[in-house]
């Protein structure tokens, strides 16, 4: 069966996935890019975002796993788009016309449009449905591949708390934002469903290993 994963997400010292104050000029707020300037700093940074190649270490071997082996994203209506997206019928993510995922994407919403296929296999579909529902049609999809949660904090938080994710790769930045969104919150004792491993890479991040106890 397809596993539900989170992979490579980013959270400060103090437990937020994004920041406050997010817009259409400003996709994580008061964070701006220093959540992911970790990934920008790697080979596989470079090419994904269009800048110098960086650094072939850990940071970027654990970055190379985002597509292998994956059938289908789940993303919350935050990560599609800026506060208010569902009322521009011309917005179709941040991505461009060739989207990273090469892949169907289910996008969470209460503010339901019609599938928008784009360049390199990504399709953009929307539900309201519960989690189980949605993780239901992603493996429908997905066939015998895995599904990526792609986040926010909040829906994953949502995905663990339901039960369905059994792994995650959540990657701790040293800063401290102080304010925006928590991905923690409401998960105390989590540590008794999963097995958790880490790692600190040379550029100063923590990769954290989250495994679901059979």
């Amino acid at each position: 069966m397809s596993r539900v994963c989170v992979q490579s997400f980013s959270v400060s010292l103090d437990g937020f996935g994004t920041g406050e104050g997010l817009s259409r000029e400003a996709p994580f707020g008061h964070a701006g890019e220093r959540l992911h300037e970790w990934m920008f700093a790697t080979q596989w940074g470079g090419d994904m975002f269009g800048r110098s190649r960086g650094s072939a270490g850990i940071d970027d071997a654990l970055l190379r796993l985002f597509s292998p082996g994956i059938g289908v994203e789940i993303m919350g209506a935050g990560k599609f788009g800026y506060p208010g997206w569902h009322e521009d019928p011309d917005w179709k993510g941040w991505w461009g016309p060739n989207p990273p995922f090469h892949t169907p994407v289910l996008v969470l919403t209460h503010h339901l449009r019609p599938s928008i296929e784009m360049e390199g296999g990504t399709t953009f579909h929307f539900s309201d449905a519960a989690p189980a529902q949605v993780v239901a049609e992603a493996r429908r999809l997905a066939g015998d591949q895995d599904i990526r949660l792609g986040g926010g904090a909040s829906m994953i938080r949502d995905y663990v708390r339901a039960g369905l994710v059994d792994h995650m790769h959540i990657v701790v930045v040293p800063i401290l934002l102080g304010r925006g969104v928590r991905l923690w919150d409401g998960l105390e004792r989590i540590e008794q469903d999963y097995t958790i491993e880490s790692v600190t890479a040379p550029s100063g991040v923590t990769h954290l290993m989250f495994a679901r106890k059979q």
